[in-house]
């Protein structure tokens, strides 16, 4: 899991340590354990998110863990093209290569440590999958999507795609140099990230050393989860116990701490986890396939509109488009956090 690594971690910025007398440690209201599935093609994922509420995710709504695998040639799958209207999805590759190409002009090759950052928004169709050359070689594949929701005032936005490169991504490191943390967008002790979001959010990458305590300064207006991606630790001021493939989901408070437990496994020596959180939406939320809106009604109206060709045109053959990552009913959420 290399994405992005430096040789001198002592070298970088350091993320300043919350002051005690002022913090408000949080604690963990949850841990979830993700289940495996298939997506697109037949590709493995891990649903970082199944279990929780809508409401507690709020603003995210959806995140798989694809991978990680190690193709044989002729194995590796991808998406054919498909619709997505009401939010945005972000592609974080740690692992492999990834090709991207979207109705609106936007995409292209991602690969260890870069993001690609699509806004659906009003509407678009895209096509995600390995190059040739994975497929025909093989290889290892890992990597992260997130869905990030958009508030009913920006469901409406043109679509946009952002190419984030690893080297763009903010490195920072813990004061004792025993993590070190990517910030990939939002901000953390004043560090920020390249990502330019719609809906205030921090995402983060952090690899922990065995016995090393990573504590961060949290907007106390944000959700925060924590997902690990591989190794063993602990999470929350109380260290409750986490392992690879878990989701710790927190509760109130300006400061979330994450620990490494002092031995992993040999093929993960370290713990690494993604850190994410936003300002909640507080929206009604409905929910089905590849379309993110407020009402059962608007869900209904974006597959007649993508029925009818008006979420854009595929610039290639036409390949027949799929559900991805969603149930199969319309799912919805009130403030409330009611279903």
């Amino acid at each position: 899991m290399p994405a992005v690594t430096v040789p001198d971690i002592t070298v970088l910025p350091r993320i300043t340590q919350p002051d005690p007398l002022a913090t408000v440690h949080r604690r963990v209201v949850s841990v979830t354990s993700a289940p495996s599935a298939f997506e697109g093609e037949g590709f493995p994922v891990r649903r970082a998110f199944w279990g929780v509420d809508l409401a507690d995710l709020d603003p995210f709504v959806h995140m798989d863990q694809m991978g990680e695998v190690e193709y044989s040639p002729g194995e590796a799958k991808g998406t054919p093209w498909h619709p997505h209207r009401g939010f945005e999805t972000v592609t974080y590759m740690m692992d492999g290569t990834f090709e991207h190409s979207d109705s609106n002009g936007g995409g292209g090759v991602i690969t260890n440590g870069d993001t690609q950052w699509m806004t659906a928004g009003a509407g678009i169709l895209h096509i995600e999958r390995p190059p040739e050359a994975l497929i025909v070689a093989g290889g290892l594949f890992h990597g992260i999507q997130l869905w990030v929701n958009l508030p009913r005032a920006m469901k409406w936005s043109p679509p946009r795609y952002q190419d984030l490169r690893a080297s763009e991504v903010a490195l920072v490191s813990s004061p004792d140099g025993g993590a070190l943390v990517r910030v990939i967008a939002g901000e953390v002790g004043g560090h920020r990230g390249p990502g330019s979001t719609y809906t205030p959010m921090t995402y983060l990458h952090a690899t922990i050393s065995p016995t090393a305590r990573l504590v961060l300064p949290w907007r106390p207006d944000h959700n925060a989860l924590v997902y690990v991606l591989a190794g063993e630790g602990s999470v929350g001021a109380e260290r409750r116990p986490i392992r690879e493939g878990q989701l710790a989901l927190f509760g109130p408070g300006s400061a979330i701490a994450v620990e490494a437990a002092p031995v992993q496994a040999s093929r993960t020596p370290d713990l690494d986890v993604l850190v994410l959180g936003g300002r909640p939406i507080r929206e009604p939320v409905a929910w089905m396939g590849p379309f993110v809106m407020n009402t059962r009604d608007e869900v209904v109206q974006a597959f007649e509109d993508y029925r009818a060709g008006r979420l854009g045109s595929i610039p290639v053959v036409r390949a027949g488009a799929t559900v991805h990552g969603a149930p199969d009913t319309v799912v919805e959420s009130r403030r409330d956090g009611a279903h």
